[in-house]
């Protein structure tokens, strides 16, 4: 590394914590196999002062999900084996039934878990216990979409895939992991910890912000294959350094993991065996992130430079924005981007899609659009009049606008949404498969809408109207972090116009029917 990328590295690594602000954090670099960074900052509890270190655990959350692939791969071989297993799982679904590949993949069409708690009544801090996720999953009989066809994050899929190892092996996921990449790779203090009521170390997880402070997150979910590992930044470093080490074994478990996947159509996918495939600057890298409410990770590997980058946060902050922030200057690339000017305000407002039967909401500004789809997303507008970002691109076509996803193998037409919605919506909504119900209330000029369910009795949400019959429901906290979001609530009318049901969605779980109860 010349004088010049080390210094670029080195302010990097000074700037995160005021970049992403905390209470805590650590961050590594590993090139060749080697350290080149092991730094760690803040507090790992504010209350006690205890330090932030290298050694601090802490739940990696998602990045679990390679792991829990790696050992499926490990004991079973060939996923096909596990199908049946997989299937057991999905005893009322109707229609086709996604491999275990699917799974791997986030390709099953299955909704995620996470987000079908919130319509099943869970409060964010309450308890999910193996059993109820065995319940959740167990009342599928639709899918979002047909299996292998799109890419949708479903945190299901793993929960299912561990299950299916477990029976297959005759051991738990934890003991397999533990004893198959624990243990080979040196992860000397990594655990498998269900349970995030319980976890291990001295460090607490933190919501909040600067402006209105830190406050201890509370969960009480139990997760298994979806997440679940917890380690310190010296536990990482090691997986990284074994990844490295087995870079040149045909069977190594990364190598296979790593390898690329597809859609049931040929086109290429980015995820596949719980890791997200990019380009960046022109070069392939895996990684995979993880949240829960207090805690974000993120971990990246360019395997042609054999260069890897990880970062651990116990608060909400941007844990990839940061482990993209220290990848390129590792690198050595140049941070500025391109001025860019065009700007249409015609493109500000709602716009529905049919397909997903959610809204796109498009805010621009010159040089930039800011579109809210599957979450938050800012695109760059080139002067061609087409915005793009990693995951989305977006075109005027007539009065609507043509959508691409092509990590989520999705391209599809957004009518634009006109006029004013009606707010005859009061009353009780009822999901057959969910076995819920919808409440919305009508208060005073506010409305709100509440999720009864065997989780419990939700709390009320805000709704807000978008055009005809179209409501927005937002949804901030959740079980899983980051929350859902705002759903997408369309009203169904009958002939006479009377509502006679609405379809409830968001993008990690849409197409939700709700037929209205009368009275």
């Amino acid at each position: 590394m010349t004088d010049k990328a080390a210094s670029a590295l080195d302010k990097a690594i000074k700037d995160l914590p005021a970049l992403h602000p905390g209470p805590g954090g650590a961050v590594a670099v590993v090139r060749d196999g080697a350290v080149l960074v092991r730094h760690a900052w803040g507090f790992a509890d504010l209350e006690k002062r205890v330090p932030f270190s290298p050694s601090t655990l802490m739940p990696i959350c998602s990045i679990t999900k390679e792991f829990t692939c790696a050992v499926l791969l490990d004991q079973a071989g060939d996923p096909a084996v596990l199908d049946e297993a997989v299937a057991s799982w999905l005893p009322a679904l109707k229609g086709g039934v996604p491999r275990t590949a699917d799974l791997c993949n986030n390709q099953s069409g299955l909704r995620d878990y996470y987000a079908l708690t919130v319509l099943c009544g869970a409060a964010p801090d309450g308890d999910f216990r193996p059993a109820d996720a065995r319940s959740l999953i167990g009342r599928t009989r639709s899918l979002h979409f047909a299996p292998g066809s799109q890419y949708s994050y479903s945190n299901g899929n793993f929960r299912i895939l561990a299950g299916a190892v477990e029976d297959h092996a005759g051991r738990s996921i934890g003991e397999l992991i533990a004893s198959r990449l624990f243990g080979p790779a040196g992860m000397e203090t990594a655990s498998f910890c269900p349970e995030t009521g319980e976890m291990p170390g001295d460090a607490v997880g933190y919501e909040g912000s600067t402006a209105f402070g830190f406050v201890p997150a509370v969960n009480r979910i139990h997760w298994s294959g979806d997440a679940g590992i917890s380690a310190c930044l010296d536990d990482m470093i090691a997986w990284e350094a074994f990844i490295d080490a087995t870079r040149d074994d045909a069977d190594g478990l990364y190598r296979r993991i790593s390898r690329p996947v597809s859609f049931a159509d040929g086109r290429p996918a980015q995820y596949g065996f719980g890791l997200v495939r990019s380009r960046h600057d022109g070069v392939e890298v895996t990684g995979h992130g993880g949240a829960l409410r207090g805690w974000r990770s993120h971990r990246l590997h360019v395997a042609s430079e054999r260069l890897s980058v990880v970062v651990l946060f116990n608060h909400s902050a941007d844990a990839r924005a940061a482990a993209m922030h220290v990848l390129s200057a590792a690198r050595g690339e140049a941070q500025a981007s391109p001025a860019r000017t065009f700007f249409d305000p015609a493109w500000n407002g709602w716009y529905h899609d049919v397909g997903t039967g959610l809204l796109l909401g498009v805010e621009a500004q010159p040089g930039r659009v800011t579109a809210r789809f599957a979450g938050p997303d800012v695109l760059d507008w080139d002067e061609d009049g087409v915005a793009r970002s990693a995951a989305m691109i977006l075109r005027r076509d007539g009065d609507g606008l043509a959508m691409e996803r092509p990590g989520d193998n999705l391209r599809t037409r957004l009518a634009r949404v006109d006029g004013a919605a009606a707010t005859d919506i009061d009353g009780v909504y009822r999901c057959t498969e969910l076995d819920a119900d919808f409440t919305c209330y009508a208060a005073g000029g506010a409305y709100f809408g509440a999720f009864d369910g065997f989780l419990g009795k939700g709390a009320l949400h805000a709704m807000r109207p978008a055009g005809p019959d179209l409501w927005l429901l937002a949804c901030q906290r959740s079980m899983d972090a980051p929350a859902p979001g705002d759903w997408t609530v369309h009203f169904r009318r009958d002939e006479a116009g009377r509502i006679a049901g609405a379809t409830i969605g968001c993008w990690l779980a849409r197409m939700i029917p709700f037929e209205k109860v009368p009275g």
